[in-house]
């Protein structure tokens, strides 16, 4: 069907004088005696579109009126008369899809509560629009940030037989149904797909070490998945992630890719998405725009995680959960550092070993690790970590430790001993960074089919 998007017709002014065809869903209209008007939306730009109907053309337009019916407008741009916005005068209207009245999106402003049971239609709100429309922008700037910076793509498995981060929190994968024929979980899984323990990736970077022995600089961007019941508003079991590995890299080469990707993907969202930060800044956080320039121009902090204890210790605040040096940080003592004593993005590094992943190289303290998170006002963390431990021995004893078996872990072992190298890398939590940008405070409402506990349609 050919037609014009709607984006095009508002922001070139050629278009004025012109006839042209735009297909789109009714947002709004307004009846009077002898005019009717239409807000138009294709969903190609936040703004609508407003259709002008004569009545003394077009007699019989009640089909056309119902909020998210789908019409065809045939008709003539023209200067509006409020702020030189252009409309189109109506010549013709089909209607392509009716909307009965028990449509629940009317006019009345919907809470984000009531339009999370309804996530097949909340994308058609502004605000959702805004949304998706933001996190396309920021995927096509993390592609832009790394391929600018020759760093190569490559997509990993998201079926896997390893947990990468130890923690047991995998979705299990089987083609078998529950029966008492297996005397042993042995032999439940030679009797499966796989011939062994299968699950859902919990992240990529396994494989992408795999890579980045050979490609020297490379990055993954796909979902993961985490079977963690943790009810919050920064949890989901499926979620996408951004992961570069890095070659012939410490710790600090690690931060400071982070922080230029970060940087770089605010600044361009800044540059493209002007109406939809607006508008967030109009509902949702005031200041918003201010606040990601202000990430764009300044420099993000950078603390050890003893100092983040200390001060968190210092403080003159009664947190929920106390704090003592090897406690892993709750959202609480993450958003106290970031809003409370710097007001900006912080870097904690050298964590203790033990609230940390197997793979982290060990620090010459024997107590820490080169790994780092970054905690940003408003969410917490976004990010995590690390320089990976390129000894071999080292590794072998930090599983041991954990209790965790090389037979799962052969091919990343073999990495350390066939030419081993620094090397690290990071996790990016993508729907995080696009809460920080919106300033939506619910990482359900930042995409389109949240998965929760007890919650999957």
């Amino acid at each position: 069907m050919k037609h014009t998007d709607i984006k095009e017709i508002l922001k070139d002014a050629s278009y004025i004088g012109t006839q042209v065809t735009v297909c789109g869903w009714v947002r709004t209209s307004r009846d009077s005696k002898n005019m009717a008007f239409i807000e138009l939306n294709d969903g190609t730009a936040l703004s609508h579109l407003q259709i002008v109907i004569d009545k003394s053309k077009l007699s019989d337009i009640s089909s056309f009126m119902p909020g998210g019916t789908a019409l065809k407008v045939i008709g003539t741009v023209v200067k509006g008369a409020v702020n030189n916005a252009v409309e189109v005068n109506a010549d013709e209207i089909t209607l392509l899809g009716e909307c009965p009245s028990d449509y629940p999106l009317q006019k009345k402003r919907c809470s984000l509560e009531f339009l999370r049971t309804i996530p097949h239609l909340r994308v058609r709100t502004n605000t959702f629009n805004a949304v998706l429309r933001v996190r396309s922008v920021a995927a096509a700037a993390i592609h832009s940030f790394f391929q600018q910076n020759n760093y190569v793509y490559i997509h990993t498995p998201l079926l896997t037989a390893s947990d990468c981060e130890g923690a047991g929190e995998v979705f299990k994968v089987t083609t078998i149904g529950y029966s008492d024929k297996y005397k042993s979980e042995k032999e439940y899984y030679a009797d499966d797909f796989f011939g062994r323990k299968a699950g859902l990736s919990v992240s990529g970077q396994l494989e992408g070490e795999v890579a980045a022995m050979a490609m020297g600089k490379i990055y993954t961007f796909g979902p993961s998945f985490r079977a963690e019941k943790s009810n919050t508003q920064r949890h989901v079991a499926e979620f996408w992630h951004v992961e570069p590995e890095i070659a012939f890299a410490e710790l600090d080469d690690v931060i400071e890719v982070a922080e230029a990707m970060i940087k770089f993907v605010l600044k361009d969202v800044l540059e493209k998405c002007t109406d939809e930060l607006a508008f967030f800044e109009k509902f949702f956080e005031k200041g918003l725009r201010e606040k990601l320039q202000k990430i764009v121009d300044g420099d993000f902090e950078r603390i050890t995680y003893t100092k983040a204890i200390e001060l968190l210790k210092d403080a003159d605040v009664e947190f929920q959960y106390p704090i003592e040096w090897g406690c892993d940080l709750a959202t609480e003592h993450e958003r106290y550092i970031t809003e409370q004593v710097y007001n900006k993005p912080v870097f904690v590094t050298d964590y203790p070993k033990e609230i940390k992943s197997f793979y982290m190289k060990q620090n010459p303290d024997g107590k820490t690790v080169a790994a780092t998170d970054l905690l940003v006002p408003g969410v917490g963390e976004i990010i995590g970590g690390s320089q990976r431990e390129e000894n071999l021995d080292k590794l072998l004893t930090a599983m041991e430790e954990r209790g965790m078996t090389q037979d799962e872990y052969k091919d990343y072992l073999d990495l350390r001993k066939f030419g081993s190298v620094p090397h690290g890398g990071f996790g990016l939590g993508f729907d995080r960074i696009v809460m920080y940008m919106t300033g939506m405070a619910n990482i359900r409402d930042v995409q389109l089919y949240p998965r929760t506990v007890g919650n999957i349609r």
